[in-house]
């Protein structure tokens, strides 16, 4: 669907359940995006129907499955998300921990950003992350974001960071 110098970026299928079961039980994911409680394939197959396929059919997005072009292997996630808290969808990303720290989440983010203007004709996407996460503050910021204000998104009452493009646009 997205092809990049390094990467190709699809939507994710029921066939993709082993991964989202990787990708979800990282102590990364659970600690900065949070504990979706998916433990068996049967869990990460219902959340890829609830999640990614309702939001391709809803609203023409969701996030990506990210693989290497060289040879398929997936490596992460990168998206927009449509929250009901959020005016605008925002952006999200998760990658392997193998696969952290070699620029793939900007190369992949980047062609998701490119991809909602020019495909999707979305003129405005935000950020969110939690103010912990200086890996996705500094990719954020990477992509043209820049920080706004301290929003809270869940009844826990912890705050996130929501970042959006300048008012001269991205």
């Amino acid at each position: 669907m997205i092809e990049t110098e390094r990467l190709l970026l699809d939507k994710f299928s029921i066939d993709d359940a082993p991964f989202i079961l990787e990708l979800l039980n990282m102590p990364s994911w659970i600690r900065f995006i949070g504990d979706r409680r998916v433990r068996t394939l049967a869990d990460a197959e219902n959340y890829i129907v609830g999640g990614a396929l309702r939001s391709y059919e809803q609203h023409g997005f969701g996030p990506y499955q990210v693989k290497l072009k060289t040879n398929g292997v997936p490596v992460g996630l990168c998206g927009l998300f449509k929250r009901d808290t959020l005016n605008d969808p925002d952006i999200g990303f998760a990658f392997l921990p193998d696969y952290a720290g070699k620029g793939y989440g900007f190369e992949a983010a980047t062609a998701v950003m490119n991809y909602a203007r020019e495909v999707l004709g979305i003129t405005h996407i935000v950020g969110i992350t939690l103010p912990a996460n200086e890996y996705s503050i500094r990719l954020l910021e990477k992509v043209g974001l820049r920080f706004d204000r301290m929003i809270s998104l869940g009844a826990n009452g912890e705050e996130s960071m929501l970042f959006t493009a300048p008012p001269d646009g991205l």
